[in-house]
């Protein structure tokens, strides 16, 4: 009986030790766990209050319980970056690209390290890989491609990403700048010749193109571009620049009149077309006289442009024409344009004035202006001139002699002056004055000649 009760009693013993022996393992596994836990969400904890510090500490107990754990490193990478420690922060989402390749999230982390440290060089790298899980990172290679002056790869991402997802202000911005260097030009006219080919409706490529031939002053390319956008899209404002051509030498000067009075009416066509429009019409006009009256309503459609007086310089071709009347009234619509007195102008007005006898006119204006520039010799030329014709030559003569101490070297200027200053006192009856200075203006221009 006591040896069954020794027996009973021994493996009680064992069945007790055995438990005593599994028991470590179970509560060790358990706490390990709950370690984890503890750790990781106390990490969380500590990054939402911005104790970057201790939450690192937290996640590096938690990784010597998961040393493998990709997003640990993701989550000690994000508060390195917080703290601005970019070499552990990128060292972090390196390690958690490499333990888990295929989360983008990790790859991103990488590369707002590379932003932060404007290490575009890696941006690029790390991006190239980003591309391959989102395509729309592609937007962001091209801000990198501008920032490392790769210029090249940049415009061809630019026109690919136009074509595949359409235009975007930024891109459009940094297409303007590359574009801005004549080296660039040419690939993009030729990107634009292919883009009007694949795409014949699609009016802005049209426009683009004729802006960089207009730039680089190709006019006939200009006009051979519009035409051929006349054909694809006939309502387009750019094709009735090909239509007014085509008017023209139809001798349809009605529609051609229309197709001008339209471009010049646009903002999106560039001033030089307008002015060589304008300038065509003006030859066809003076060969058509009935037209004349459509160039003067034309003119005023460059009234705010700053860099070309139209009125002036359509006064000059009638000048050159010797159809002074014409001249006169283009002047007189220069003047009435311009925000300042114009001194040329003025002086081809007076000549204009001078060549059709109108003597009164001529004192009237020089008079005028000589109120405004006292110090411009010609204008006393001009009074002057006027005076002898009108037979004042008291008057003429003052206006004269004042007038010659403003002649500073201009030799045929100072010989007219003696000329009519000669006028002068010839009609005052002084003739040793008259040969005096007729003689003064023949040493003159001999000396020029």
């Amino acid at each position: 009986m006591k040896k069954r009760s020794l027996v009973v009693l021994l493996f009680v013993l064992l069945c007790n030790a055995a438990a005593l022996w599994a028991q470590p393992e179970a509560v060790e596994t358990k706490t390990n766990a709950d370690k984890f836990q503890d750790y990781f969400y106390e990490a969380l904890k500590q990054k939402g209050i911005e104790n970057y510090d201790k939450a690192i500490v937290s996640l590096q107990q938690c990784l010597k319980l998961e040393p493998q754990n990709a997003v640990l490193y993701f989550e000690l990478g994000k508060n390195y970056l917080a703290q601005k420690d970019y070499r552990n922060a990128f060292t972090s989402f390196q390690k958690a690209s490499e333990i888990d390749p295929t989360n983008k999230w990790f790859w991103i982390g990488m590369y707002d390290v590379n932003y932060a440290t404007k290490d575009y060089q890696g941006a690029i790298k790390t991006i190239d890989k980003l591309i391959t899980f989102d395509p729309k990172f592609k937007e962001d290679l091209t801000s990198l491609y501008m920032n490392t002056g790769q210029f090249d790869a940049a415009l061809d991402l630019i026109n690919e990403l136009n074509e595949t997802v359409g235009k975007s202000d930024r891109r459009e911005s940094y297409k303007l700048q590359i574009l801005s260097q004549g080296k660039y030009q040419n690939a993009e006219i030729a990107n634009l010749l292919q883009q009007i080919s694949k795409f014949p409706q699609e009016e802005s490529n049209y426009i683009s193109l004729i802006y960089y031939y207009s730039k680089n002053d190709a006019i006939d390319k200009v006009l051979e571009t519009a035409q051929k956008l006349e054909k694809a899209i006939p309502t387009s404002v750019w094709a009735q620049v090909s239509l007014f051509k085509f008017y023209l030498d139809k001798n349809d000067g009605a529609k051609a009149v229309t197709a001008m009075n339209t471009v010049l009416a646009s903002p999106k066509i560039d001033n030089k077309i307008k002015h060589r429009i304008l300038n065509e019409f003006l030859i066809y006009a003076y060969a058509n006289q009935q037209y004349m009256p459509d160039v003067e309503k034309a003119v005023r459609y460059f009234d705010s442009d700053p860099n070309v007086n139209v009125a002036k310089e359509i006064g000059k071709y009638h000048q050159n024409k010797k159809n002074y009347k014409e001249a006169i009234r283009f002047y007189d619509l220069a003047n009435e344009k311009s925000k300042t007195v114009d001194i040329e102008t003025n002086l081809l007005l007076l000549q204009a004035h001078t060549e059709l006898g109108q003597f009164d006119a001529v004192v009237k204006k020089s008079n005028e202006l000589l109120e405004l520039f006292p110090a411009q010799p010609q204008f006393y030329f001009y009074a002057g001139l006027g005076f002898n014709q009108l037979k004042q030559f008291k008057k003429g003569k003052d206006v004269l002699e004042m007038g010659m101490d403003y002649v500073v070297e201009d030799i045929p200027l100072e010989a007219n002056f003696y000329i009519q200053l000669g006028e002068a006192y010839n009609g005052l009856g002084d003739v040793k004055k008259k040969e005096f200075y007729f003689g003064k203006a023949n040493q003159l221009l001999k000396q020029k000649n």
